[in-house]
């Protein structure tokens, strides 16, 4: 995404179209697009003849941009579990990696992000109700796996709102969902992950067509990136005005959701119904 910015930021420098750019590597209009969205790999040869076209000369700065190709093109992580992994949800990892904000509201699940191992296979047989025992294991893994993101030195800040519904929906069972309070109750203490819900209480709000996601980056030069999941694959949305829509309503449902040093209070609230009840 990087590389793709950088090299939007020199073909409008240049005043030249998108169309005028593939012709000289050989390449459609739409690919232009699709690198500079940081959606498709780099070939060395087309940036380096995109960097000539771009008037970029100086040797020291070709090194540069081709080191980051090299390590643009590195296979991920998630690679291992090809088997798995829906291809249309790998760009959703990619951008997840690279985030350095997510804001996000929740519906129906709790975020994969914040899910304990038994509730994550409890949510992954609801989607998969075919899957065998190994790939059911396998899937867990992943989503296991994704959550080190929040782990790391540059770790991308997480601000998540749950519709009352998703802590009194007893995925897995009443024992699954007791354990997986209490470990959002631990995650309340993370400096990174500002959680807050949204009661029955509150009637309608800003939000009431469904989960989504915000994405924002380290880079100025990127715009903000909405995900939304459906049955069978996501959508991205990176028009300013749908991107400013989404930005406001999540805007508004942090101010009418509960706040979030009251979330802890709510939560064990919840886990004492859940012991009284069991």
């Amino acid at each position: 995404m990087q590389i793709g910015g950088h090299l939007r930021t020199l073909r409008r420098a240049r005043g030249l179209s998108r169309e005028q750019a593939g012709y000289e590597i050989r390449a459609s209009e739409s690919k232009i697009s699709r690198m500079e969205l940081g959606r498709v790999s780099f070939k060395e040869r087309d940036v380096t003849d995109l960097l000539r076209l771009y008037g970029v000369d100086d040797p020291a700065e070709h090194r540069r941009v081709l080191t980051m190709v090299r390590e643009a093109n590195a296979p991920s992580w998630w690679q291992a579990y090809g088997d798995v992994l829906d291809t249309w949800f790998q760009n959703y990892l990619d951008l997840e990696q690279a985030a350095e904000l997510i804001r996000t509201y929740e519906v129906q699940f709790v975020p994969g992000l914040l899910q304990t191992d038994a509730y994550a296979r409890a949510v992954i047989k609801l989607g998969h109700a075919t899957g065998g025992p190994e790939e059911i294991d396998r899937r867990a893994r992943l989503r296991m796996a994704r959550k080190q993101v929040l782990h790391r030195a540059d770790a991308p800040r997480l601000w998540a709102v749950l519709d009352e519904a998703v802590l009194l929906r007893p995925i897995g069972g009443t024992d699954v969902l007791r354990e997986q309070i209490r470990h959002l109750l631990e995650v309340c203490r993370s400096p990174r992950v500002r959680l807050q819900v949204m009661p029955f209480a509150k009637g309608g709000h800003a939000a009431l067509g469904g989960a989504f996601s915000i994405l924002r980056f380290p880079h100025e030069k990127l715009p903000d990136v909405v995900y939304i999941e459906h049955l069978t694959g996501g959508l991205y949305l990176e028009k300013r005005d749908e991107v400013d829509r989404y930005a406001a309503a999540i805007g508004r449902l942090f101010i009418e959701a509960e706040q979030p040093d009251r979330t802890p209070a709510l939560l064990q609230r919840l886990l004492d119904d859940l012991d009284a009840s069991s």
